[in-house]
């Protein structure tokens, strides 16, 4: 009986390291998401658009 209750401890425990390394892989794709979603709005409201001002000589 008792190798059963530590098979169930550690089955157990190792359920709840699961699920904290889901959520924080969650939370890192979130965060990532975010960053780049702010980036691409930062550059598409720039005025330049990343033109040259002057046009090139052919």
């Amino acid at each position: 009986m008792f190798a059963y209750e530590l098979h169930k401890i550690r089955s157990a425990q190792l359920i709840r390291e699961a699920d904290d390394y889901r959520l924080a892989r969650r939370a890192q794709r979130r965060s990532r998401q975010s960053a780049d979603h702010a980036a691409r709005q930062a550059r598409s409201h720039s005025s330049r658009r990343g033109r040259s001002v002057f046009t090139r000589a052919a």
